[in-house]
């Protein structure tokens, strides 16, 4: 991969990761995203799910579509309760790590942005420092009374655990919100390698909302641009110590090609023959039923897609210090684009 290519994927996730996107409001991460496809073609975020869309400026129906889907949601918590210390009780949005919690700076989005502190007993007082906090024992110190919370913070306000974008040795990057800012940059760094081709689809892209909480944006997406054919680019486990690595894949070994009963098979061995035939990194990654990704509900949306997941390695994924490799997105946006620009897809097969 050249340093150039580097660079580019580092930019583009360090403004995606950037951005807030809890589930449900993932208004700033939405628009960030839309102002990087915009010169690719037509985007619109849609006014009643905050799903971003986008189809390419040369689709004219004659082709079959193509849809890239990622999600542009993550994890994060939700203000509950006031407690009358002025502490707020929360609840998770997604299937957040609740290990991690305890002691955590975050930032509570109230009617301003205000940084408060993941309350922890000190050790020399916990009686069993071993236990995992359940969420209804989470608090959180904003430094205010009971009268100034309410007047800073609703109930609702979404919470995150905050972390810009770092560079680690031999290019890997952490950051929070890589699970699935890293599918997103994958898929605009394809719309890059395919600019100014002519492809066998047209092509379009969802940057789908609230996949944490349900995959909810992915039905309404993929109903609204109606595609033949879908690559659903996720992150998935990567190994890092005593994992077995039957269930893990590893970084800096590139994409993970799914295969599972709820995908496509034909389009899961063409991924894997172009990989091989273009020398490109690749690992596979078998299901024994639904994927856990938004391919589960895109596959099966209106009259239904041949649907295939791709999806790039990852450590610590739903904790604020996640870590993938550049060279794993690279990887996979190289091996979308010349799936895309395969002349020997067979655009009438849709099974799913």
């Amino acid at each position: 991969m050249s340093d150039l290519n580097f660079e580019n994927i580092k930019n583009i996730l360090s403004q995606l990761t950037a951005a807030q996107g809890v589930s449900g409001e993932e208004n700033s991460a939405a628009r960030t995203a839309a102002k990087m496809l915009e010169k690719f073609g037509s985007v619109t975020v849609d006014d009643t799910t905050g799903n971003v869309l986008f189809r390419s400026g040369s689709a004219n129906g004659k082709k079959p579509v193509m849809l890239l889907d990622a999600h542009i949601d993550e994890i994060g918590m939700i203000v509950s309760y006031i407690t009358k210390d002025g502490f707020l009780k929360v609840s998770n949005c997604g299937g957040l790590d609740r290990r991690v919690l305890l002691a955590q700076q975050v930032t509570v989005y109230g009617r301003e942005k205000i940084k408060g502190i993941v309350t922890s007993t000190p050790p020399h007082l916990e009686k069993d420092s071993s236990a995992v906090p359940e969420m209804e024992d989470i608090y959180i110190d904003i430094g205010m009374s009971f009268e100034q919370a309410q007047k800073a913070v609703n109930l609702g306000d979404r919470v995150l655990i905050e972390n810009s974008l770092e560079e680690l040795q031999n290019g890997r990057v952490t950051a929070k919100a890589l699970d699935d800012r890293a599918g997103c940059a994958a898929i605009i760094r394809t719309l890059e390698l395919l600019e100014g081709k002519d492809t066998a689809f047209d092509i379009a892209v969802s940057f789908s909302v609230q996949e944490e909480v349900g995959e909810r944006g992915a039905k309404t997406a993929a109903y609204v641009l109606d595609p033949d054919y879908a690559v659903i680019v996720d992150v998935s486990f990567a190994k890092t110590h005593g994992e077995s690595a039957a269930d893990c894949g590893e970084l800096g070994k590139g994409p993970m090609i799914g295969f599972a009963p709820s995908l496509s098979k034909t389009m899961s061995e063409k991924f894997r023959d172009i990989a091989k035939d273009k020398d490109i990194p690749y690992q596979i990654e078998v299901m024994n039923g639904r994927t856990g990704t938004n391919a589960d509900t895109i596959g099966v949306s209106k009259g239904g897609a041949a649907a295939v997941t791709i999806s790039i390695p990852e450590k610590h994924m739903h904790t604020p210090a996640e870590i993938v490799d550049l060279a794993d997105i690279e990887n996979t946006a190289r091996l979308i684009a010349e799936y895309i620009l395969s002349e020997s897809v067979e655009s009438g097969d849709k099974s799913i």
